[in-house]
Parts: structure tokens; C-alpha cells; sequence
């Protein structure tokens, strides 16, 4: 296993200390090193990124503003100076939160935690080959069955998520900008803290939209891409 990872950070100190220890783990590969937040775009859009170290504090676009704007996002750790944006940025599904100065231990810390992740979606996360496909996910150390197709939309509640059907609520202890990866196409991310089935949507507007009774909001930095993947 290869985790491919990029550096948005503007210290060059803290550049360099990032990128020694991502040299002393042999399944760590730096792909790229961004002064902001407008590079590592670019980056996203060129290379295949597994994780990315990110400081928040960035000029230009802060660095919770840029997560925020990325639809599908790699997995994140947050490098800063800062405490006080620590309960802030789990809701964006982050790995970690490193303080700076990082220790060599505290870093291989996160990445254990990277790793524990990246099993996760390599082996609890199956879809099925059969006529009716479905997501077997990890509950209670059971794995569930949900057909795809049951599924009405799918909500990020800080350390798991709650996988919502018509007739049964699924909660499990995952990131779901990384179960976003393993959906099918009619799977719409609306919302940071929101997916849902396109195909289960009874109305929609501007500012949301309404599904098994439910109205969730469409966030404001999704808006263009999920009218435009409703038609309008």
C-alpha cells in the first residue's frame, strides 16, 4: 500500500519537517508541496492524493474555507499553531489535528490512524456484482447489508454516520467523505454534512431539497454543482 500525500502549507519550516517525516515512513509518497490553497486545486485535479497535510492558516483561502469547497476530498490532517479550530475541523471528517511543533511520535500517531482508514475502505466498504447492488458495510463488528437502491440520503454526524433507508436508520463509525467514494453515480453530495440519492429526491429548489419527508439543506458551496446535476 502507497498513500499519496501533498503539503498545503505556507511556513517553510514546517514544510521541511512535514516532508522529513513522510520520508521516514516507507508507504508515505510526497506528491506535492503548495504554498496555498489555489495550487493544491490544481494539484487535486492532475494527481491521485490519498492524504493531505493542511494548515489553516493560509494566505489567499484559508485552509477549513478551501476543505470546505472540495466535493470529494482526501483523507485530511491538520497541521497548525492553533487549538481553538480543533472541534470545528472534525466536522469536515478530518483523520487528525497536529499542533505545532510536530513530534516525530505524534505524527506516526495520525498516521496510524491514516492507515486504520485506508483498511477500512479497502475492506468494509463492498459492492456487490449482483443484479441488485449493495453497499456491506461494518456495524458492531457485523457487516450490514444496504441495496443501494433502499437507500433514501446519508448524514455525517461528527465520529460516524447514519446511513437512512425507508424503513431503517444505519449508524457506523466512518467518514463520509470516504464512503462517498464508493458510491454509485445517482449518490449526490449536496452538503458537507449530506449525500443523497438523486433518485429518491421528491422536490427540490434552490436551497434544498426534500426526500422521505426529510428537507436538507443544500450547502452553499455545492449549490452550482447539485443544480446543475438536477437540471437546472
Amino acid at each position: 500500500m502507497t498513500i499519496k500525500c501533498i503539503i498545503v502549507e505556507d511556513e517553510p519550516l514546517a514544510v521541511e519537517i512535514i516532508a522529513d517525516y513522510i520520508n521516514q515512513v516507507p508507504f508515505l509518497e510526497l506528491v506535492a508541496v503548495c504554498n496555498d490553497a489555489f495550487t493544491a486545486m490544481e494539484i487535486l485535479k492532475k494527481e491521485t492524493v490519498d492524504l493531505m497535510f493542511l494548515d489553516i492558516h493560509l494566505p489567499k483561502l484559508k485552509g477549513l474555507d478551501f476543505l470546505s469547497t472540495l466535493k470529494k476530498p482526501p483523507m485530511v490532517i491538520i497541521t497548525t499553531a492553533y487549538h481553538e479550530f480543533a472541534l470545528k475541523s472534525y466536522e469536515y471528517s478530518v483523520v487528525d489535528y497536529l499542533l505545532k511543533p510536530i513530534e516525530f511520535s505524534r505524527f506516526m500517531s495520525a498516521i496510524s490512524k491514516v492507515v486504520d482508514r485506508s483498511s477500512v475502505i479497502d475492506s468494509q466498504y463492498v459492492v456487490s456484482s449482483a443484479e441488485s447492488p449493495a453497499l456491506y458495510i461494518m456495524v458492531n463488528k457485523k457487516k450490514a447489508r444496504i441495496a443501494f437502491d433502499s437507500i433514501l440520503f446519508i448524514e455525517s454526524q461528527r465520529e460516524h454516520i447514519r446511513i437512512v433507508t425507508a424503513d431503517r436508520n444505519v449508524d457506523a463509525r466512518y467518514a463520509i467523505s470516504e464512503l462517498e467514494k464508493t458510491l454509485p453515480a445517482a449518490f449526490v453530495r449536496i452538503h458537507r454534512s449530506f449525500i443523497v440519492n438523486k433518485d429518491k429526491v421528491d422536490l427540490i429548489d434552490a436551497n434544498a431539497v426534500e426526500i422521505g419527508g426529510k428537507e436538507i439543506p443544500i450547502g452553499r458551496s455545492y449549490k452550482d454543482f447539485v443544480l446543475g446535476k438536477f437540471g437546472f
